[in-house]
């Protein structure tokens, strides 16, 4: 990659940001496809996020992926939201074209998943009412799904995500439960999806939410943790025969529709996952 005076710039506003595996991904593709963009890392405090945009648009930078601390508070600097954006309430993506947000964290997971199984008419089961719960139940519920479970430790959290994607209109049928309970929705369940940080790098020997014995072989079972690459979970649904998706997938698909959004060009999804597998040391 050459860095000219015409280069346009996108990149990464979060704190901390220096793990983040989006540079590699993102510089690939745009290498892959004779590009004339560089994607940059910022490290901007909450207390300058104001500024930073306010700057970004001055410097007439691109786009923006946005990350913890930031997906919530930005939205007050934009001047538009994509549909489910506001729904969800956070935003992951910035176009600066029309200063406008977008959240890419639930098609992401949507796409992995579809990989393998459509969504359409299908009983899905969250486990997690967080922010990634929140934006993947939405797509969920715009996708088709026939029954969204949403199951949490705290009960309430996952009530209250229940009854926002319920008034979305998305969907028909918005249940809750305690996730200790998730035993009860195994048999009835065509999908499972878990957004919590169980068995995430560097607790691997957590107890996965759900062993072999509750799985068959035509579930799904998507993990949005992606370092390890293969999760307790993920190794449970290999175990039992059942059809496991993992969590680099989510990260490759959201990044390719931010790609989209920022450059009107289709992603190279091959060139991205091959970037992210080399980062995260899969080959």
């Amino acid at each position: 990659m050459k860095i000219k005076g015409s280069t346009n710039i996108v990149g990464l506003i979060g704190h901390p940001v220096e793990h983040s595996f989006s540079p590699p991904m993102h510089n690939a593709a745009f290498d892959a496809l004779n590009m004339d963009y560089a994607y940059v890392a910022f490290d901007v405090n909450p207390n300058d996020l104001k500024s930073a945009i306010e700057g970004a648009e001055s410097l007439n930078i691109k786009g923006f992926n946005v990350t913890i601390p930031h997906k919530v508070d930005v939205m007050q600097y934009l001047d538009d939201l994509d549909e489910v954006a506001r729904l969800i309430g956070a935003v992951n993506t910035i176009d600066f074209k029309n200063l406008k947000g977008y959240n890419t964290d639930g098609i992401g997971a949507v796409k992995a998943i579809e990989e393998v199984t459509s969504i359409k008419n299908k009983n899905v089961v969250v486990a997690g009412a967080g922010g990634a719960s929140r934006a993947i139940s939405f797509y969920i519920a715009k996708y088709g799904a026939e029954s969204l479970t949403i199951l949490n430790r705290n009960e309430a959290k996952a009530e209250s995500l229940a009854s926002d994607v319920s008034d979305s209109g998305l969907i028909g049928e918005v249940a809750y439960d305690s996730i200790n309970a998730i035993g009860n929705y195994m048999e009835g369940a065509d999908v499972l999806i878990d957004t919590t940080p169980l068995g995430m790098h560097p607790n691997i020997s957590d107890e996965p939410i759900v062993k072999a014995d509750m799985m068959d072989e035509d579930l799904v079972v998507f993990d949005a943790v992606y370092n390890p690459n293969e999760t307790v979970l993920i190794k449970e649904a290999i175990k039992a025969n059942a059809k496991p998706v993992y969590g680099i997938k989510m990260l490759l698909y959201q990044g390719a529709e931010s790609f989209k959004i920022w450059t009107g060009k289709t992603a190279p999804v091959d060139v991205m996952e091959k970037a992210l597998r080399n980062t995260l040391n899969l080959e």
